[in-house]
């Protein structure tokens, strides 16, 4: 669902930036139809099939509201006439929904987009310790299954089972991160140098029992 929602943005990106659109027509309600939408489409599951009490429920609902949440708050922002690029990007969405999910979530479970310690921009968004290592000794690998998730069951205070969901540069996100290296992009940092199909990101999930 985060990544459904992601793409949405993603997809209206040139829309929140237009300083001749004043309201977008994205408000919370109108996002995540569309999110839910790319979901259904993704994973061919209906979100109003789960039992809303499950767990699996309880948690997808979270970040549901959390995605309304986080595009209702940021109206102003996004409606705002005579303004071009606002910085609300696919990564700064997904670290507010992150975020307001991890209020509502009540504990049970938290969500980081992160990435390789040299690709992280935000210092919110730095790996841990563990999340280094899965990135350095398993996704980084060339041998590694592309696409192919990481899970292990962990001792953190609590059981807690985590899940490293690698994420590749697209032809979207090499406006910012690829070539030529060094360049200022339009969010203000120096782009990476990546290639299409490079490791840019991980979403981290964290389960607890």
């Amino acid at each position: 669902m985060l990544r459904s929602a992601r793409t949405v943005i993603s997809e209206n990106q040139s829309r929140i930036d237009d300083p001749a659109v004043g309201d977008k027509g994205l408000g919370g309600k109108v996002v995540l139809d569309l999110a839910i939408q790319k979901y259904k489409t993704s994973t061919k599951v209906d979100p109003d099939s789960i039992d809303p009490k499950s767990p699996q429920g309880k948690l997808l609902r979270a970040l549901m509201d959390a995605i309304v949440e986080v595009m209702n708050e940021n109206q102003t922002l996004i409606n705002a006439p005579g303004n071009g690029f606002k910085g609300f990007i696919p990564a700064v969405f997904a670290r507010l929904v992150d975020e307001a999910f991890g209020r509502r979530a009540d504990g049970d479970a938290e969500i980081k987009v992160t990435a390789p310690l040299n690709l992280v921009r935000n210092r919110k968004a730095r790996p841990d310790a563990w999340e280094a290592q899965v990135i350095s000794t398993k996704l980084l690998q060339t041998d590694w299954p592309h696409g192919q998730p990481f899970s292990a069951m962990l001792q953190e205070g609590r059981p807690a089972f985590r899940v490293m969901v690698p994420e590749y540069y697209g032809e979207s996100c090499l406006t910012c991160h690829g070539v030529p290296k060094g360049e200022i992009d339009k969010t203000g940092y120096p782009k990476e140098g990546a290639k299409l199909g490079d490791l840019g990101a991980v979403i981290s999930i964290t389960l607890y029992h």
